[in-house]
């Protein structure tokens, strides 16, 4: 797995309250839900990570 970093996300408050309910609907973290959407958006544009070999 990946290594996570954090850091702070400013956010309008109406769009955080929408990605929370969509998070809940399907089951996830708002954390998850984020990172799920923005996978979703890299791999739509064709800009996902490259995979790194597993040794």
């Amino acid at each position: 797995m990946a290594k996570k970093k954090a850091f702070a996300l400013r956010i309008n408050e109406d769009i955080l309250k929408s990605i929370e309910k969509w998070a809940a609907d399907e089951f996830r973290s708002t954390n998850g839900q984020l990172e799920w959407m923005l996978m979703q958006t890299l791999k739509n544009h064709k800009r996902q990570p490259k995979q790194k070999d597993k040794k």
